[in-house]
């Protein structure tokens, strides 16, 4: 089984329910929405990702005999439920705001319209796609604006949680801004731009360092980057500087050289002046080893002289902050608003817009959540991206969605695009008629409950 593909990639508890709800014929329309609850310290917006990859599980949503087999061979489940999986399709309704879009707690960014099991069992991948995605993209949007002009690529493979959250990060590092990754099949699949240098072990295969680096520049001359730390730093400078000339007179240009350990600012601004002092004013500095967005600030802010930057660890795990608080939950059944009143984790009730304010210089000035067709100000951010289980548009580009999460970020005011915990959050207001909606279904449940 593919384990990106099978829908037995799911919790059990959905087909438990599903059964629960065939027996007792539930199956009318339901619509869930999949929002954030809050946002967790020291992020100020979250960056809408992994659309795509939602739409297309949705598109390939099968129960193939493989799966049906062995939900057979369980003995957890009847006939009529096995049945009803074999011909399962996902023939909903699907409303959503675009990858790159900033967003906000209480705001959804997807909305499900589907028969109640259906749209019951999607939950748990649309969750895992959508959260892990939007994950990343949120902490590479805070690396891109801690590193304003700077080159950035995604180095985060090998410390990844799987080999698909490798490939994920990649893509959503991209929209965010990062110029690519490491990741080859990120390429392959993507179209993502690939970028590689050289290992330690490169340097240390060879008695004579300077000879690593000819061996390497004869073998891959194009855009040409050397790794110069493996011992001493400086010295690893001063002899690219003595290779350059043997170099350019065969052609082959060192655009760059990597410092990957030790103080990067001191280190950074020692190599600058030994590549100027030597003539080689274009070689760039490329830094990698344990960078987050705070050490790329200190070092902007230090005005060191690094031209880009490789960010791993913190970047596919999101170190400082692993996961967030995200949900997806029923709004409205069988033609009746619905919300969940647990302490902590109440629910707005409906289907809802989001409405995006701007002020006169197109800086966003603000958001109000309404009711789906109540009418309101702005540009509304969620739109129908599927009806009846069909795209009513071809899959968007990696580069336009790239080109929206650049624009949101320049429209985003300075108050919230700092690392630190703004003063106070951007202003994110439930209408009145999502209110007195909560306030019907309240006094509808009380009134029905025994």
């Amino acid at each position: 089984m593919d384990l990106g593909t099978t829908p037995l990639l799911t919790d059990l508890y959905q087909l438990n329910m599903i059964q629960a709800y065939l027996d007792r014929g539930e199956t009318r329309l339901a619509v869930f929405e999949l929002f954030f609850r809050k946002l967790p310290p020291r992020r100020n917006f979250l960056m809408a990702a992994g659309l795509e990859s939602a739409l297309a599980f949705l598109e390939r949503l099968r129960f193939g005999e493989a799966e049906l087999a062995w939900l057979r061979r369980s003995g957890r489940f009847g006939a009529a439920l096995l049945d009803y999986l074999r011909e399962l399709r996902f023939d909903g309704d699907v409303d959503a705001m675009a990858e790159g879009e900033l967003f906000f707690a209480d705001e959804p960014i997807l909305r499900v319209t589907a028969p109640l099991p259906l749209a019951q069992l999607v939950e748990s991948r649309l969750i895992n796609i959508l959260h892990f995605q939007t994950l990343i993209a949120s902490k590479a949007a805070r690396l891109v604006l801690s590193a304003p002009g700077k080159l950035l690529v995604d180095f985060g493979l090998r410390r990844a949680h799987g080999a698909e959250a490798a490939l994920m990060a990649a893509r959503a590092s991209y929209i965010a801004g990062f110029a690519g990754t490491a990741t080859l099949l990120a390429e392959a699949e993507f179209g993502i731009p690939a970028y590689g240098t050289m290992a330690h072990s490169f340097v240390q295969a060879h008695d004579d360092e300077t000879q690593a680096f000819e061996n390497f520049a004869r073998a891959r001359p194009a855009n040409l980057t050397l790794l110069i730390d493996t011992y001493d730093t400086q010295a690893g400078a001063e002899k690219v500087v003595a290779l350059a000339p043997r170099l350019r007179a065969v052609g082959i240009a060192i655009a760059a050289v990597r410092l990957d350990s030790g103080d990067l600012d001191a280190l950074s601004r020692g190599v600058r002046r030994i590549l100027d002092r030597g003539g080689l004013h274009d070689t760039a500095i490329f830094a990698s080893g344990g960078l987050d967005e705070d050490v790329i600030a200190t070092l902007m802010r230090a005005g060191a002289p690094i031209d880009g930057f490789g960010v791993g660890t913190s970047l596919t795990t999101s170190n400082d902050v692993a996961a967030l608080d995200c949900a997806y939950k029923l709004q409205e059944y069988a033609g009746r608003a619905r919300r969940k009143r647990s302490t902590g984790k109440a629910t707005w009730p409906g289907r809802k817009q989001v409405w995006r304010r701007f002020d006169g210089e197109r800086r966003m000035a603000g958001d109000i959540v309404t009711l789906s067709d109540a009418p309101a100000s702005g540009t509304p951010l969620l739109r129908r991206v599927m009806t009846g289980g069909r795209r009513v548009a071809p899959p968007e580009s990696l580069a336009m969605a790239r080109r929206r999460a650049a624009d949101n970020l320049a429209a985003l005011p300075a108050t919230w695009r700092g690392l630190a915990q703004a003063a106070s959050p951007y202003p994110v207001r439930i209408a009145d008629d999502v209110r007195q909606l909560a306030e019907e279904v309240d006094r509808f449940m009380e009134r029905s409950s025994p």
